[in-house]
């Protein structure tokens, strides 16, 4: 499997875990519909969080969350509207970004950015 790809599996399980210890029930990993794919929903507190993952092994070509662009974001909204069209009994919903820099030798470093697409 491409490196890329083990590189990202690693971190939405890190992103998962790391979610867990902070209290969020996780509800689907990679929820898909047709094209759209949503990384994380979890709930904590009534609140429903779709969550985009973003991972890099290295700072070399900027920071993983400065890769969530306009195109991804309308991607993920789009994906969010189906979920909540199928699951109705959810009402209040926010967008975060959950950043995981993953170098070899240090200490994984998470960023999370909550309520990120006003």
């Amino acid at each position: 499997m491409a490196q890329h790809i083990e590189l990202g599996k690693q971190g939405e399980q890190l992103a998962v875990n790391w979610l867990v210890d902070k209290g969020y029930a996780i509800l689907h990993r990679n929820w898909r519909f047709g094209k759209y794919e949503l990384d994380i929903i979890a709930i904590k507190d009534g609140l429903l969080h779709i969550v985009e993952v973003k991972v890099r092994s290295s700072t070399q070509f900027g920071f993983p969350e400065e890769n969530v662009s306009k195109k991804k974001f309308n991607s993920i909204k789009l994906g969010a509207e189906e979920f909540l069209f199928q699951h109705p009994e959810f009402h209040n919903i926010q967008f975060d970004i959950l950043s995981i820099n993953i170098v070899n030798g240090t200490e994984n470093e998470f960023f999370f950015i909550e309520d990120v697409f006003l």
